[in-house]
């Protein structure tokens, strides 16, 4: 309804005279105060040098009657213009819902378009760590925001398989006599890097030892690294697959800095105006536009990340095809990093830079502070899983609920840190606390999960009495749950548009606590009530939503807990 509304105000303006005008169309946070209202008046009013009040009863004239599903106009305060919609209106959306099930929320604001994003990012032979569960979260939410606006989304992971932390990991593996023969695991590769990571740091003759193996990575040169290299790739990228698979990941492309560091080498020599020969490397002057220095390519003549990064743009465009937009979204440590990226970018791929959006999220911190890939000291994303899905089942049996498989309580402990991630300003940090988090109560995704396996127990007892849903005969006046309903394709616009997944967290956080104070008031499964199968039918539409906003955020929304 807010394009109608906001259509119907314009020509009013228009005929008044008022050009361009900047006004806002609102949910009142009181909804006696009508569905929506607007500022115009007041607006206006100053441009004009009129009383703000006599104006929006002039605008109220005008505009009466000729908006559909509205049926009423108020004027209010200093004069806001509040609109009530008709009761029709809520009783055609909970049909709408209905009949469009799992497709309820999608809009077609960006269909047509092709859209990359790129999220996660692990380098093999380190640790799949918390930051990178907490990143993906980020990235998921925003994919699947993109393809419930109509895109089509194509979801890439850009992975670290060559590089220092590389050498670090196979001195590690020699020093640990992990060979290619052996049945090592991707935890005896944390532990390996670890390993070569503090003897990088504190000693001299290693860190030669791991440059040394650093450059036999790149030219391919030593066969028993290469074997040991190529058998620890494996082994952790094998072992990424089955974390995305508990996270309820898949990506449609993997691209690897061994693939890019030639491309962006040839790039960075090819270009030497642009990448300029410093102390024997080959620098981008950030300075000169407000930015900083990096090095693209070092003093050995070896690519740095951020020449890999930027022949990562044309890859993704040689892979997928022309497309209209990328989204590379990472932790906000290396915001200023990309400012120099992308200026670089501008003079070798100007196109590809224009279509290309740097998302610096925010971190999720523990009680015990920020964790650091640096030295190996790390918590494994997997443990954290795992920790929080043995705090699910104690506290499920504490409050006498039925013992939950193994597979349910991973999915309640995933909902709790997606949830908790994605539950404020991604571009802020936030704090994982476990009891909060695991909260039945609000403000938790095992709330909202609870209260979807409500919805789907009371669906079940009125089909077991024989009440079906319908929108035919509905109370004279709406409930106030369907006041919150129809609003749902509205979040999923401006998220999208605000790069907000908050704002879906917010939204579905206030419709499971509307529905439970619906529940406590109404008798949903009554057969002997007139209005039953209207209830059910507002009971299923909010089922549906909530499934659906859950999806957006990569939930799981059970049938029973």
């Amino acid at each position: 309804m807010e394009p109608d509304i906001r259509k119907g105000i314009q020509e009013i303006l228009t005929k008044l005279g008022f050009k361009d005008t900047d006004f806002s169309v609102e949910h009142p946070t009181d909804f006696s105060h009508g569905d929506y209202a607007t500022n115009v008046a007041l607006v206006c009013a100053k441009q004009a040098e009129q009383n703000p009040q006599e104006l929006a009863q002039q605008i109220k004239d005008e505009i009466e009657g000729k908006i559909q599903f509205v049926s009423k106009i108020e004027i209010a305060g200093p004069g806001f213009i509040n609109f009530h919609l008709d009761r029709d209106f809520f009783k055609e959306k909970i049909a709408d819902i209905q009949t469009k099930d799992d497709l309820w929320g999608r809009n077609n604001s960006w269909k047509g378009k092709k859209v990359i994003v790129e999220y996660t990012d692990p380098n093999p032979f380190k640790e799949f760590h918390i930051g990178h569960l907490f990143t993906n979260s980020v990235g998921e939410s925003i994919s699947r925001l993109f393809m419930m606006n109509g895109a089509d989304t194509k979801r890439a992971n850009y992975q670290g398989d060559v590089g220092l932390h590389v050498a670090n990991a196979l001195y590690g593996m020699k020093e640990l006599s992990l060979d290619i023969d052996s049945n090592f695991s991707a935890r005896d590769l944390g532990r390996a890097y670890a390993l070569g990571a503090t003897a990088y740091k504190e000693s001299g003759e290693a860190q030669e030892k791991i440059r040394e193996i650093n450059k036999k990575v790149y030219d391919r040169s030593d066969e028993d690294i290469n074997d040991l290299y190529d058998k620890g790739r494996e082994v952790s990228l094998e072992y990424f697959e089955t974390i995305y698979k508990v996270i309820d990941t898949t990506f449609d492309e993997y691209f690897f800095e061994s693939e890019a560091g030639p491309k962006g080498k040839e790039l960075v020599e090819s270009n030497p105006d642009i990448f300029v020969e410093s102390d024997s490397a080959r620098i981008f002057e950030g300075e000169k536009y407000g930015l900083h220095t990096r090095v693209f390519l070092n003093k050995e003549g070896l690519p740095t990340y951020e020449a890999k990064e930027l022949a990562l743009a044309k890859m993704k465009e040689d892979s997928f095809g022309e497309y209209d937009h990328s989204v590379v979204s990472t932790s906000n440590e290396i915001n200023e990093y990309f400012k120099v990226l992308k200026k670089a970018m501008s003079f070798v791929y100007p196109e590809l830079e224009k279509k290309t959006e740097h998302i610096g999220h925010g971190t999720v911190r523990l009680s015990t502070g920020k964790m650091s890939s640096r030295t190996g000291d790390v918590i494994s994303a997997i443990d954290f899983i795992e920790e929080v899905a043995d705090t699910v089942a104690v506290k499920m049996d504490e409050g006498g609920k039925t013992a939950p498989s193994d597979e349910l309580t991973k999915d309640i402990a995933i909902a709790a840190i997606k949830y908790t991630t994605l539950k404020g300003n991604i571009l802020q940090d936030s704090v994982f606390d476990n009891e909060k988090a695991l909260s039945f109560e609000g403000d938790s995704g095992p709330y909202l999960q609870y209260t979807h396996a409500r919805i789907c127990s009371v669906l079940d007892k009125a089909k077991d009495v024989g009440i079906e849903a319908n929108t035919n005969n509905a109370p004279e006046m709406p409930y106030k749950l369907e006041k919150y309903l129809y609003q749902f394709e509205e979040v999923i616009k401006d998220a999208l548009v605000e790069r907000a997944p908050h704002k879906v967290v917010g939204f579905l956080t206030e419709l499971a606590g509307e529905f439970n104070s619906f529940y406590a008031q109404e008798k949903i499964a009554d057969k002997d009530d007139e209005f039953a199968p209207y209830k059910v039918a507002v009971a299923e539409a909010v089922r549906q939503t909530l499934k659906n906003g859950l999806w957006v955020l990569a939930i799981k929304a059970p049938v029973s807990m």
